[in-house]
């Protein structure tokens, strides 16, 4: 996250390192994949139960687009707060497809073709 977002959503920022470590020659990871990592700061959103809904978006959204993501250690950071008055529940239909179509628009403008198409994204913990 040291460098600039690769990509940016209103919500949303995509960050991306190389699996190739910068010193030593170590890799960053031990298969390389599409990696994915999520960031769901509190100060952005306050219950957790909008940041388990949000989580479980960028992964499933993640998880549809894998074969297009390129091998690399992503890392997807909420930017802003969505509006508590726009969506009221923490889980709504409405705040799901706000976040689903704007996550979809951010790896979409991130995405290019792979050569090998891996069965999933990995999520590194």
């Amino acid at each position: 996250m040291a460098g600039a977002p690769v990509a940016k959503t209103p919500h949303f920022a995509l960050h991306r390192a190389a699996l190739s470590g910068a010193s030593g020659g170590r890799a960053l990871f031990p298969v390389p994949d599409a990696w994915l990592g999520v960031l769901l700061p509190k100060r952005w959103a306050k219950r957790a139960v909008t940041r388990n809904a949000i989580r479980r978006q960028i992964y499933e959204v993640a998880r549809h687009q894998a074969a297009h993501l390129p091998q690399a250690a992503h890392v997807v950071r909420l930017r802003s707060t969505f509006n508590r008055e726009q969506f009221v529940s923490a889980t709504s239909d409405a705040l799901k497809r706000a976040v689903r179509a704007e996550l979809e628009q951010l790896l979409a403008s991130h995405s290019a073709p792979r050569v090998a198409k891996p069965a999933e994204v990995r999520h590194a913990v």
